[in-house]
């Protein structure tokens, strides 16, 4: 018989209903924004959360921790931890069970909460930068490995496709050490990883920091390890902590940054479609005609 695996989350949400107003939201904050948790003062997510200092102590006390460190300590465990792909699956399906319906409403949920972040004030404010530092750059990198390499596929296929001259950065180990040479001086970097910290971020960031190419960091739980090396933190989850890992929220995201990078410059991003789409043409002239029924 298996330890049942109580998540962070799973602790806070299980004793929401016992405390008082003030501290439910101090709790929330603590799941909902688990970077600011770790690196934030107790005043600063106060002053974020719209209550106390003493709030925020009482309530990691009210949640079982004899401290906010205590509470962070946990935290910061949780999330550096590395269960098995197995393990994470496993421990998702015990909370789905076996009915596909099940399963559909477990993932809608999840990244309908996902979704939630992503709205917010300070995710919005931090979006915007991203998008200046991004729009700014003399060339884009777009790096990722495993799930994330094929997002970071995308993203840069989508960035060139208006305009924007982006390398996608999708390989780990020594083929990577090619892929970094790319990057230099007036380019921006966005990175797409997750704890615990790989040799390839590393090498990455610190590569990208000694060139004075700013960092956009997508990652739920490897800001506060990295803190000093990126310029921006766009904390998108990915589901619930220790279990299967979602990508449905950093999806959003990418499709958000195509849209606001293509709204700087309209122009410049509608002529290099209309200039794909002449491309096109001019490979395969039946392009154009292409899904459409011949008639007899």
């Amino acid at each position: 018989m298996t330890q049942e695996f109580q998540s962070f989350d799973d602790r806070v949400l299980g004793m929401l209903a016992t405390l008082a107003p003030a501290e439910q939201r101090i709790a929330r904050f603590f799941i909902d924004q688990k970077q600011a948790a770790l690196l934030n003062s107790a005043a600063q997510i106060a002053q974020t959360a719209g209550t106390s200092d003493a709030t925020v102590v009482r309530t990691a006390r009210a949640l079982g921790f004899e401290s906010l460190a205590t509470l962070r300590a946990a935290l910061l465990a949780e999330l550096t931890g590395t269960p098995s792909p197995g393990a994470r699956l496993e421990r998702t399906l015990a909370e789905t069970g076996s009915h596909a319906g099940d399963a559909l409403r477990h993932v809608v949920a999840m990244h309908e909460r996902a979704l939630d972040v992503l709205q917010r004030e300070e995710f919005a404010a931090s979006f915007e930068r991203c998008v200046d530092m991004l729009a700014g750059a003399a060339r884009r990198h777009v790096f990722g490995i495993g799930p994330s390499g094929a997002m970071a596929d995308y993203a840069s296929l989508q960035f060139n496709r208006i305009g924007l001259p982006t390398n996608a950065i999708s390989t780990s180990g020594v083929a990577l050490a090619d892929r970094l040479l790319w990057i230099g001086k007036g380019d921006a970097v966005l990175v797409m990883a997750y704890a615990p910290l790989y040799r390839e971020v590393d090498i990455l960031l610190e590569h990208a920091n000694r060139h004075g190419v700013p960092v956009i960091l997508i990652s739920d739980d490897l800001g506060p390890l990295v803190a000093d090396k990126v310029a921006e933190v766009l904390p998108v989850p990915r589901g619930n902590a220790g279990h299967l890992a979602m990508h449905g929220g950093t999806l959003v995201l990418i499709e958000a940054l195509i849209v606001a990078l293509a709204a700087k410059d309209r122009t410049a991003a509608i002529d290099s479609l209309d200039q794909l789409s002449q491309l096109r043409g001019a490979i395969d002239k039946a392009w154009s005609k292409r899904g459409t029924r011949k008639r007899k």
